[in-house]
């Protein structure tokens, strides 16, 4: 089990996946920033994250996974699913980080970029087991 979640984890697909990933992550954080300066944080976020999300699909799709059998509707539903589940999770990590684990930890510098880094961080593994068996899938 170990070594099988090793050889996906540690595959040049993966590898593409995280570069992918982070150039996506790179596009919704600074469109968050600008988004911000317009409206809520909190809500800013959400459309950050669905900037990126489209970004990632897109190459996702012709970078990362092999042709799938999934029509493009069939990966654009599943790709919008996984990513829910990972909205939820960016959201729910960056408010805990921003409104109490920072404020516990008294950091104010770049708050709110800090929070937002680690929520957008921690769905990549997820969204990449669901990327790979739902939306990509062989």
């Amino acid at each position: 089990m170990i070594r099988k979640l090793n050889d996906v984890f540690a595959s040049k697909e993966f590898l593409n996946f995280l570069l992918v990933g982070g150039f996506a992550a790179i596009v919704n954080v600074v469109s968050r920033v600008f988004y911000s300066y317009y409206i809520d944080f909190s809500e800013a976020i959400v459309l950050a994250y669905l900037t990126g999300m489209i970004t990632a699909y897109l190459l996702s799709k012709f970078f990362v996974f092999d042709t799938s059998k999934n029509t493009a509707l069939q990966e654009v539903a599943y790709f919008t699913l996984v990513n829910v589940a990972a909205v939820i999770q960016t959201w729910v990590v960056s408010m805990v980080l921003y409104h109490y684990v920072l404020r516990w930890m008294e950091i104010s510098f770049y708050n709110k970029e800090i929070a937002h880094l680690f929520g957008v961080a921690v769905p990549a593994f997820t969204s990449y087991v669901g990327h790979k068996h739902l939306t990509f899938r062989k």
